[in-house]
Parts: structure tokens; C-alpha cells; sequence
């Protein structure tokens, strides 16, 4: 089974739900931080890590004894990541997406495939949890191919740390769950960017349920937009500053507070009796 811990906006306290969720599970399972521009799942899950391993994409050269210039490589990119001008090819290795289109359908086979690192995937453990971050390069400018290669060592149970937002990094660290777990709080924006995952990630026909985080009492109208959508409350997180204070500190909730362990574990149970009713 593959959760994916996800939140329509940024500083919801996704990452502290989805560090506090592996650990109260107590199973073996493999933690998966695809926030690879800004990963911070190990401040909370302090793995030892074991290694890193360098990570790199495959981009295109030119073999000029070959290429007659004909343009067909430009014609096929459909990321503009490679212009034809008279007797050169330029190639823009930060928009290229690793198709091979280039070099599959080049007629002289003129293009050859090379690599570009693109940044590191740090494997950790910590008792039960197989531990993986990636962590992409200072002025890289696609974070989508890293989180592809992170999400390569997802084995058994996991738990996806996803990136904010809606945009591409968000849909590729979702793409292939059995369930997304959303983090949200009380507030305009965060219902505001509440309603935006919530209707892109319907696209993709997953099942989901909300954590509403650092609640005030003043939860009536995300909870009537979640009885709109069938979408179940799992928890209400009080705003509390005991838990921030942990927060600051990099203690997860389980540290914080022991109340919230079976409050966070019967969230997987619910969480597993939804999806193997599926199956």
C-alpha cells in the first residue's frame, strides 16, 4: 500500500503528519520524502544514513559526423529543448525531459544519449523504516525526474512526503497511490488551495481523506466542502503550543504527546480498511 501525505499549500504541517504517521505504524515500511527542492522529513524521522548514491538523467548530444541537419530532433521535442540553426544543434539540457524521442527518431541516429547529474538520493534507517530523500541540485530546474528515481525505492508499505502544491512534482509524487492523505489548516488560503488538490487530485481517481491541522474551532467550512466532495475528516489537530514548540525543536507528534499516537495510528487503520475494502 502507498500513502501519499500530501497539502494544497505550503507549512500546513504535512511533513510533521506524514513523519508522526510511519511512526506510529510500528510496521516495516519504506518513507519516501519527494519534497526533493527542500527535504526536511529527517529532521523528524532522524534516520542514520547510510549513503548517498548520485543521481543523473539522461540528455542528448550531437554526433556532427553524422547529423545532416535536417531538423527532425527539433521537429520532435516537445519541450523546445533542442534548436537546429544551419550547421549547429543547441541543446538545452534544463528543458529536456528525458524522452529519447531525439534519438529514437533521428534518421541519421546522430544523437547519442549522455548523463547530467540533477542531484542525490540519501538512504537512511531508522528501526522499521527504510529511509529515502532526494535532494535535487542548487539551479536545477526540474524536480520531476528526481522524484520519479526516489520513488523507484518504494517497497511494501509506504509513505510518500510529498512537495506542496498542485503543480508537476506534486502529481508525480502522487501518481500510483492507493490513497492521499491531505493536510490542511483552518484558514481562507489554506481551503483556497484546499479546493485546488482537492479537484486535481479527483482527476486522478484516488481515494482521500483530511487531517485539518492546527484547528481553532473554526473548521465549519472546510468540513462542509468535505461533505460536498465525500471526502472524510480523519483528525483535527489543535493549534497548540506545546505542539509548536516541539515543532521548532524537530520532534515529531509522537514525541511531543503520546495522546497522538493512537489518534495518528487509528488514521491507518481507517486508512487500510478503506483500501483493502477495494480489493
Amino acid at each position: 500500500m502507498i500513502i501519499a501525505v500530501a497539502s494544497g499549500k505550503g507549512g500546513t504541517g504535512k511533513t510533521l503528519m506524514a513523519t508522526s504517521l510511519a511512526l506510529s505504524i510500528n510496521e516495516k515500511l519504506t518513507f519516501l520524502d519527494c519534497d526533493v527542492e527542500e527535504p526536511n522529513s529527517a529532521i523528524f524521522l532522524k534516520p542514520e544514513i547510510e549513503r548517498d548514491e548520485e543521481t543523473t538523467k539522461i540528455v542528448p548530444s550531437v554526433d556532427y559526423e553524422k547529423c545532416n541537419f535536417c531538423a527532425k530532433c527539433e521537429e520532435v521535442c516537445a519541450y523546445n529543448a533542442i534548436v537546429v540553426v544551419k550547421d549547429k544543434v543547441m541543446i538545452f539540457p534544463e528543458l529536456c525531459h528525458s524522452c529519447g524521442a531525439c534519438s529514437t527518431l533521428c534518421p541519421k541516429n546522430a544523437i547519442k544519449e549522455g548523463k547530467r547529474r540533477i542531484g542525490v538520493i540519501r538512504r537512511g534507517k531508522r528501526e522499521k523504516i527504510d529511509f529515502y530523500e532526494g535532494v535535487l541540485d542548487i539551479g536545477e530546474p526540474m524536480a520531476t525526474p528526481l522524484i520519479r528515481k526516489v520513488k523507484n525505492k518504494g517497497e511494501g508499505l509506504t509513505i510518500i512526503d510529498c512537495p506542496p502544491g498542485t503543480a508537476c512534482p506534486v502529481m508525480e509524487s502522487v501518481r500510483g497511490s492507493d490513497y492521499i492523505l491531505m493536510v490542511t489548516e483552518a484558514t481562507p488560503f489554506g481551503l483556497s488551495d484546499l479546493k485546488m488538490a482537492v479537484e486535481t487530485f479527483t482527476e486522478l481517481g484516488l481515494k482521500m481523506g483530511l487531517i485539518i491541522n492546527k484547528s481553532i474551532g473554526n473548521d465549519e467550512e472546510i468540513e462542509k466542502f468535505c461533505i460536498e466532495k465525500n471526502i472524510e475528516v480523519l483528525v483535527k489537530i489543535p493549534l497548540d503550543r506545546m505542539i509548536a514548540e516541539g515543532y521548532s525543536k524537530g520532534r515529531n507528534l509522537i514525541e511531543i504527546s503520546p495522546v497522538y499516537k493512537e489518534k495518528i495510528k487509528d488514521i491507518y487503520r481507517r486508512i487500510k480498511n478503506e483500501t483493502d475494502s477495494d480489493n
